[in-house]
Protein backbone atom coordinates (compact mmCIF):
# COMPACT_ATOMS: atom_id res chain seq x y z
CA UNK A 1 0.00 0.00 0.00
CA UNK A 2 1.68 3.50 -0.57
CA UNK A 3 2.80 5.50 2.00
CA UNK A 4 1.39 8.65 0.30
CA UNK A 5 -1.18 10.16 -1.47
CA UNK A 6 -0.39 11.52 -5.09
CA UNK A 7 -0.88 15.31 -3.84
CA UNK A 8 1.36 14.72 -0.93
CA UNK A 9 4.14 13.52 -3.13
CA UNK A 10 3.31 16.07 -5.27
CA UNK A 11 3.77 18.86 -2.40
CA UNK A 12 7.16 17.18 -0.83
CA UNK A 13 8.47 16.96 -4.94
CA UNK A 14 7.94 21.08 -5.37
CA UNK A 15 9.43 21.72 -0.96
CA UNK A 16 12.48 19.85 -2.89
CA UNK A 17 12.88 21.32 -6.23
CA UNK A 18 12.62 24.77 -4.15
CA UNK A 19 15.38 23.64 -2.06
CA UNK A 20 17.82 22.67 -4.61
CA UNK A 21 16.99 26.14 -6.30
CA UNK A 22 18.24 27.79 -2.67
CA UNK A 23 21.37 25.37 -2.00
CA UNK A 24 22.59 26.18 -5.69
CA UNK A 25 22.14 30.17 -4.79
CA UNK A 26 23.50 29.50 -1.50
CA UNK A 27 26.72 26.99 -2.62
CA UNK A 28 25.54 24.64 0.24
CA UNK A 29 24.20 21.52 -1.02
CA UNK A 30 24.30 19.82 2.65
CA UNK A 31 21.42 21.28 3.21
CA UNK A 32 19.25 19.05 1.54
CA UNK A 33 20.45 16.30 3.63
CA UNK A 34 17.46 16.79 5.67
CA UNK A 35 15.08 15.52 3.03
CA UNK A 36 16.85 12.29 4.06
CA UNK A 37 15.78 9.25 6.40
CA UNK A 38 18.21 9.13 8.93
CA UNK A 39 19.25 5.69 7.50
CA UNK A 40 18.63 6.35 3.71
CA UNK A 41 21.17 5.40 1.15
CA UNK A 42 22.38 7.03 -1.45
CA UNK A 43 25.05 5.71 -4.47
CA UNK A 44 25.78 5.98 -8.04
CA UNK A 45 28.08 4.21 -10.18
CA UNK A 46 31.24 5.72 -11.61
CA UNK A 47 33.05 2.27 -13.50
CA UNK A 48 31.60 -0.94 -12.68
CA UNK A 49 33.91 -1.82 -10.14
CA UNK A 50 34.18 1.76 -8.45
CA UNK A 51 30.84 3.18 -6.96
CA UNK A 52 30.04 6.02 -4.53
CA UNK A 53 27.32 5.37 -1.75
CA UNK A 54 26.87 6.83 1.72
CA UNK A 55 24.55 5.44 4.14
CA UNK A 56 22.56 7.49 6.60
CA UNK A 57 21.99 11.15 6.77
CA UNK A 58 25.77 12.51 8.08
CA UNK A 59 27.63 10.43 5.25
CA UNK A 60 24.76 11.76 2.42
CA UNK A 61 25.26 15.51 3.90
CA UNK A 62 29.15 15.05 4.76
CA UNK A 63 30.27 12.96 1.61
CA UNK A 64 27.16 12.94 -1.68
CA UNK A 65 26.20 16.40 -0.73
CA UNK A 66 29.74 17.53 0.29
CA UNK A 67 32.77 16.38 -0.70
CA UNK A 68 31.26 14.86 -4.12
CA UNK A 69 30.51 18.55 -4.77
CA UNK A 70 34.15 19.46 -4.25
CA UNK A 71 35.42 21.66 -7.03
CA UNK A 72 32.15 21.67 -8.33
CA UNK A 73 31.13 25.58 -7.38
CA UNK A 74 28.79 26.94 -9.87
CA UNK A 75 27.09 23.90 -11.50
CA UNK A 76 24.03 23.48 -11.63
CA UNK A 77 21.69 20.18 -12.22
CA UNK A 78 18.30 21.35 -13.82
CA UNK A 79 15.68 19.11 -13.61
CA UNK A 80 13.82 18.94 -16.58
CA UNK A 81 11.27 16.50 -16.65
CA UNK A 82 10.07 14.50 -13.91
CA UNK A 83 7.66 10.75 -13.44
CA UNK A 84 5.65 10.40 -10.51
CA UNK A 85 5.02 6.52 -9.32
CA UNK A 86 2.32 6.87 -6.58
CA UNK A 87 1.41 3.42 -6.34
CA UNK A 88 5.32 2.23 -5.40
CA UNK A 89 5.91 5.84 -4.23
CA UNK A 90 9.17 6.35 -5.69
CA UNK A 91 10.40 9.92 -8.14
CA UNK A 92 12.89 9.91 -11.20
CA UNK A 93 13.94 12.91 -12.08
CA UNK A 94 15.75 13.96 -14.89
CA UNK A 95 18.25 16.47 -14.89
CA UNK A 96 20.72 18.37 -16.91
CA UNK A 97 24.48 19.20 -15.38
CA UNK A 98 25.80 22.43 -16.37
CA UNK A 99 28.68 24.03 -15.45
CA UNK A 100 28.20 27.93 -15.25
CA UNK A 101 31.71 27.86 -16.98
CA UNK A 102 31.14 29.25 -20.78
CA UNK A 103 32.47 28.51 -23.73
CA UNK A 104 34.28 30.78 -26.62
CA UNK A 105 30.41 31.25 -28.15
CA UNK A 106 28.89 32.70 -24.72
CA UNK A 107 27.31 28.75 -24.04
CA UNK A 108 27.48 27.08 -20.68
CA UNK A 109 29.93 24.07 -20.90
CA UNK A 110 27.08 20.84 -20.02
CA UNK A 111 27.24 16.87 -20.09
CA UNK A 112 25.40 16.40 -22.65
CA UNK A 113 24.69 12.32 -21.40
CA UNK A 114 21.12 12.26 -20.28
CA UNK A 115 21.33 12.20 -16.02
CA UNK A 116 19.33 11.95 -13.20
CA UNK A 117 18.03 10.90 -9.70
CA UNK A 118 15.62 7.80 -8.51
CA UNK A 119 14.36 7.68 -5.57
CA UNK A 120 12.16 5.97 -2.74
CA UNK A 121 9.88 8.26 -0.61
CA UNK A 122 9.24 6.80 2.96
CA UNK A 123 8.16 8.70 6.12
CA UNK A 124 10.71 9.67 9.14
CA UNK A 125 9.64 8.81 13.09
CA UNK A 126 7.46 11.96 12.91
CA UNK A 127 5.37 10.53 10.01
CA UNK A 128 7.24 13.44 7.32
CA UNK A 129 7.93 12.29 3.87
CA UNK A 130 11.57 11.76 3.35
CA UNK A 131 13.50 9.80 0.82
CA UNK A 132 14.33 6.21 1.96
CA UNK A 133 16.76 5.95 -1.02
CA UNK A 134 18.61 7.89 -4.03
CA UNK A 135 20.45 6.28 -6.95
CA UNK A 136 21.53 8.75 -9.46
CA UNK A 137 22.99 7.46 -13.14
CA UNK A 138 24.73 10.17 -15.52
CA UNK A 139 26.88 9.96 -18.80
CA UNK A 140 30.32 8.75 -17.06
CA UNK A 141 31.66 9.33 -20.96
CA UNK A 142 30.37 12.84 -21.63
CA UNK A 143 31.17 13.94 -17.97
CA UNK A 144 34.98 13.38 -18.74
CA UNK A 145 34.65 15.00 -22.25
CA UNK A 146 33.10 17.86 -20.71
CA UNK A 147 35.69 18.12 -17.78
CA UNK A 148 38.56 17.65 -20.01
CA UNK A 149 37.32 20.66 -22.56
CA UNK A 150 37.10 23.22 -19.98
CA UNK A 151 40.43 22.44 -18.64
CA UNK A 152 41.80 22.41 -22.12
CA UNK A 153 40.13 25.47 -22.66
CA UNK A 154 41.92 27.30 -19.40
CA UNK A 155 38.78 27.71 -18.14
CA UNK A 156 39.15 25.41 -15.19
CA UNK A 157 38.94 26.77 -11.77
CA UNK A 158 41.82 25.91 -9.44
CA UNK A 159 39.32 23.58 -7.45
CA UNK A 160 37.77 21.62 -9.85
CA UNK A 161 41.86 21.16 -11.22
CA UNK A 162 42.33 19.63 -7.76
CA UNK A 163 39.25 17.56 -8.03
CA UNK A 164 40.57 15.95 -11.15
CA UNK A 165 43.98 15.34 -9.80
CA UNK A 166 42.45 13.31 -6.77
CA UNK A 167 42.39 9.27 -6.56
CA UNK A 168 38.95 8.89 -6.74
CA UNK A 169 39.37 5.68 -4.51
CA UNK A 170 40.91 7.60 -2.06
CA UNK A 171 37.98 9.32 -1.29
CA UNK A 172 35.28 8.92 1.22
CA UNK A 173 32.32 6.92 -0.21
CA UNK A 174 34.15 5.26 -2.74
CA UNK A 175 33.77 1.41 -2.93
CA UNK A 176 35.08 -1.68 -5.16
CA UNK A 177 31.86 -3.35 -6.40
CA UNK A 178 32.51 -6.50 -3.95
CA UNK A 179 32.73 -3.84 -0.50
CA UNK A 180 29.68 -2.06 -1.31
CA UNK A 181 27.96 -1.03 2.14
CA UNK A 182 24.63 -1.02 0.21
CA UNK A 183 23.10 -2.49 -2.50
CA UNK A 184 23.25 -1.05 -6.47
CA UNK A 185 20.02 -1.11 -6.95
CA UNK A 186 18.06 -0.32 -4.50
CA UNK A 187 17.43 -2.51 -1.69
CA UNK A 188 13.76 -3.14 -1.26
CA UNK A 189 14.26 -3.64 -5.76
CA UNK A 190 17.28 -5.80 -5.03
CA UNK A 191 14.88 -7.93 -2.57
CA UNK A 192 12.46 -8.05 -5.70
CA UNK A 193 9.68 -6.04 -4.04
CA UNK A 194 8.69 -4.46 -6.68
CA UNK A 195 9.49 -7.09 -9.50
CA UNK A 196 7.66 -6.51 -12.71
CA UNK A 197 8.83 -9.09 -14.88
CA UNK A 198 10.12 -12.66 -13.87
CA UNK A 199 13.03 -13.87 -15.25
CA UNK A 200 13.03 -16.88 -17.88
Amino acid sequence: MAVATRAELDEFWARWLEANRVAERDGNWGQLAEFYAADATYGWMYTPDEHFMAVGRDEIRDYALGTEMAGLDGWHYDYVATVTDDVNDMVIGFWKQKSGVLDEHGEEYQITGIGGSWFGIGRDDDGQLCFAWQRDWFDLGSTAHTFMAILQAGKAPRALRDRMSQNSMDQPGHYRLADLPSTVWPPPVEAGEFVTQEAP
